[in-house]
């Protein structure tokens, strides 16, 4: 099996171990037959969702185009998962993701892949929703970014409070879009109304 260059970085073996000693801590047999292959699975699994830490997601804007258009390019509805820092369980959503362009403006696709590589990393939410609005800001000079992250908590709904069907939404403004009410309120319709 070839791995991708975030995946050399892991060290499969050892997440492998620590699967297993947890596997003996809460009293199974890591030798039974339907747990043998259970610790590589889960280093793969980190491997795959944690890729985002070895990756820098601003090279996705860094190919843009010059444009006059000075609307709002909104994308919305753009899924994710991602692993909450604080139980290691995910959390998995929608992202709505827009902003006023500057002169310029980057393909469509490029913040579906902003959003792809800062889900894959340890954290919380919010801290999600500022870096994703901080980088289209930074990188694309836009005069307002907007992003609304929706999403679900496993570490909400299947433990703890066991509130299944409980959303978090997370909002992170910037440039004209905090600034300005009018502006703001305008965004948030789009991500809002329409098929909704």
């Amino acid at each position: 099996m070839s791995l991708n260059a975030s995946e050399s970085v892991v060290d499969h073996d050892r997440i492998a171990a620590a699967v297993r000693e947890i596997l003996t801590a809460v009293g199974e047999d890591p030798d039974r037959e339907g747990l043998l292959e259970t610790p590589m699975r889960v280093a793969r699994m980190y491997a795959e969702m944690f890729s985002g830490l070895t990756r820098d997601p601003g090279i996705h804007l860094e190919r843009v185009f010059s444009e006059k258009y000075d609307e709002v390019v909104l994308v919305r509805d753009i899924d994710f998962c991602s692993m909450c820092e604080h139980h290691l369980l995910p959390f998995i959503g929608k992202a709505h993701v827009g902003y006023l362009p500057d002169g310029k403006v980057v393909g469509l696709s490029k913040l579906a892949r902003v959003v792809e590589e800062v889900s894959r990393r340890p954290q919380v939410q919010e801290r999600m929703t500022e870096e994703i609005a901080d980088l289209i800001e930074e990188r694309l000079n836009a005069r307002g970014v907007a992003v609304v992250l929706e999403a679900s908590h496993s570490c909400m709904t299947i433990r703890g409070i066991r509130k299944p069907g409980s959303m978090t939404l997370t909002s992170a403004m910037r440039g004209i879009f905090r600034d300005r009410a009018s502006s703001r309120a305008e965004i948030l319709g789009l991500i809002t109304g329409g098929a909704r």
